[in-house]
């Protein structure tokens, strides 16, 4: 798509919302409860704040105001205001991955970038899940799928599910009304190859209506990667297979959105 000449100020607002989910096994209360700090402790508040200022880099903006908090008995939140800084040419929202972590490069008026956490266990079957959400929403040139690919790689997420919507519209130096100012055909083309080969993915997208709708699942299942302060050669072949299906069915529900069978 050309560079548009507007008409002043770009009032398309893009928003990106996600999920990510970490789902493990955590066999008793005491191990559960372990579970719980150690995500409070590896997604506090702190480094939720410098996950969210990093991304304020990648879009290129200017922070206004922070508000973050420490919840008791878990969970942590972020809110950040942000303005539009200088946008170089250089930048631009075609559909390519934006940086990872190892590469953050340092461009919103009236935006904002928030993330809360929802660590939880099942009262029963010893399953424990991590869910993230977060919104990125700007106005102006600059689209929040750039920073994507950088979300991505800084949770350990089994499951990511996005939205991304494009709302409003904004006027050409000839007076004509655009909703969109850049291609796009999907959500996938804003994450790394590297990435797309170790998910599952399903879109649907509403192109008419500007919805684009991306989630992933892990292809590849190791339980030892699911069992928190669990010693896998100490179960029995029937309790790590028993583990396994319960975790697989938690990691498929929360995938496709629907129960499966209640759980006593």
């Amino acid at each position: 798509m050309e560079k548009l000449e507007l008409h002043g100020f770009n009032n398309l607002t893009k928003s990106l919302s996600f999920n990510i989910y970490d789902i493990c096994y955590a066999k008793t209360e005491q191990q559960q409860r372990r579970y719980i700090e150690y995500i409070d402790e590896m997604y506090n508040a702190k480094r939720l704040t410098q996950i969210l200022t990093d991304v304020n880099a990648i879009i290129g903006a200017q922070i206004l105001n922070i508000a973050r908090q420490d919840y008791e008995p878990q969970g942590a939140s972020v809110t950040m205001l942000i303005s539009e800084g200088h946008v170089p040419d250089s930048v631009s929202n075609h559909e390519t991955p934006g940086p990872t972590p190892e590469s953050v490069v340092a461009h919103l008026n009236k935006s904002h970038i928030t993330v809360h956490t929802y660590p939880e266990s099942h009262p029963y079957g010893g399953i424990s899940t991590f869910r993230a959400d977060i919104d990125v929403s700007t106005c102006g040139r600059i689209s929040p799928l750039k920073a994507l690919n950088y979300l991505i790689h800084s949770f350990e997420s089994d499951i990511v599910i996005m939205d991304y919507r494009v709302r409003g519209f904004t006027r050409d130096i000839s007076g004509q009304k655009h909703y969109i100012d850049h291609e796009i055909t999907s959500i996938q083309n804003y994450i790394s190859d590297v990435m797309i080969d170790r998910y599952q993915m399903i879109d649907v997208n509403v192109y008419q209506e500007k919805i684009f709708h991306t989630k992933m699942i892990l292809k590849d299942f190791n339980l030892d990667n699911y069992l928190f302060d669990t010693d896998k050669d100490a179960l029995t072949p029937d309790e790590r297979s028993t583990i396994q299906k319960q975790l697989k069915q938690e990691m498929s529900e929360i995938f496709y959105g629907r129960n499966y069978r209640l759980r006593r």
